[in-house]
């Protein structure tokens, strides 16, 4: 009998789109910090990880990046659609809220509502982001960047920046604390230590932890790197405030970009970036940064709710429509 991990192999080779958030290690983080996880598969074809989640306002069923299904095929579409809908009733949610890695289209955003589903108050995971292709050579990846972020990078060498990378969970534990810092000044709420941990231990050698250093061996910035089959993910950052005055996230970003081609990942995904025009939204200050190492601009459909309680997914629509809003999500 094959194992997860195997056909989790076989459902990547067959969804380029597949990334992190489905994978057997983000279910093996998601138990680790107290959720449950189903995986609904039945072959190569089909893939649903779902995470029970237990909010102060009602049980949820989340599905990030998911569910991975050939979306032509309408009978397998409503099959694993009902499927989600079964198990969310058997584990008593309210809702369930899941964001299919699928383009933001006028077909798919209709298909949606077909499905049943309606868009969320909230986003999950990164709607809009940024996608290098790393299958390019260095020289066309430096050309791709916006002049500016050039100049940053071949300034950070200049500098005698040094980028290097751990697992070390003493370097986990300084980079939530430097976290903490970085989100008190940008007004961001970030994971604790426990989520960082867990992550550290589900995906092992495939969470990397970069850190940038002056050339007095202070250190300046921070990068989690979460990597999954052919993709990774630029998945939680933090710098110092020395970090305003040196190119050190642009280091980074080059020497994850550089480590990541060696390793024959095809794909990185800056994580997160605001929408086109909206230029109070909370992420409109990394935006120029991420846009600028000359990515793909990718703008999947929205978060969607799949309501199974109306009455209890009232009050949770009201509490986070009111959330986005003080946000600026």
């Amino acid at each position: 009998m094959i194992n997860r991990r195997d056909l989790w192999r076989k459902v990547q080779a067959a969804y380029p789109e597949a990334n992190f958030l489905q994978s057997p290690e983000w279910g093996k983080m998601n138990e680790l910090v107290g959720h449950k996880i189903v995986i609904e598969a039945t072959d190569e074809r089909t893939w649903c990880l779902a995470i029970r989640k237990d909010a102060k306002r009602g049980r949820y069923l989340e599905i990030p990046g998911g569910p991975l299904v050939d979306w032509k095929n309408e009978e397998e579409v409503r099959r694993i659609f009902n499927k989600i809908k079964v198990i969310a009733k058997q584990e008593k949610c309210v809702f369930v809220r899941l964001r299919p890695q699928l383009e933001k289209t006028i077909k798919n955003m209709r298909l949606m509502q077909e499905l049943g589903a309606e868009p969320a108050p909230m986003h999950l995971h990164a709607e809009h982001t940024v996608i290098v292709d790393l299958t390019k050579k260095e020289e066309k990846l430096l050309a791709n960047m916006r002049r500016q972020t050039r100049y940053e990078v071949r300034r950070a060498g200049k500098l005698g920046l040094k980028v290097n990378w751990s697992d070390n969970e003493k370097l986990y534990q300084e980079f939530h604390q430097v976290q903490l810092e970085t989100a008190a000044r940008q007004h961001f709420v970030p994971p604790d230590l426990k989520t960082l941990l867990a992550e550290r231990e589900a995906f092992g050698k495939n969470a990397r932890l970069y850190y940038v250093e002056d050339a007095e061996g202070h250190r300046i910035a921070y990068g989690l790197i979460l990597i999954s089959g052919d993709e990774a993910e630029y998945f939680e950052a933090a710098s110092t405030e020395l970090n305003r005055k040196l190119p050190g996230s642009y280091a980074l970003q080059w020497q994850v970009m550089r480590d990541l081609k060696e390793q024959g990942v095809k794909k990185y995904n800056l994580w997160g970036i605001a929408p086109p025009g909206e230029k109070n939204h909370r992420y409109s200050g990394v935006t120029t940064f991420k846009t600028g190492f000359g990515g793909e601009v990718v703008e999947f459909i929205p978060a969607h709710d799949i309501v199974i309680s109306r009455g209890k997914y009232m009050l949770d629509l009201l509490v986070e429509t009111l959330r986005k809003k003080r946000r600026h999500l």
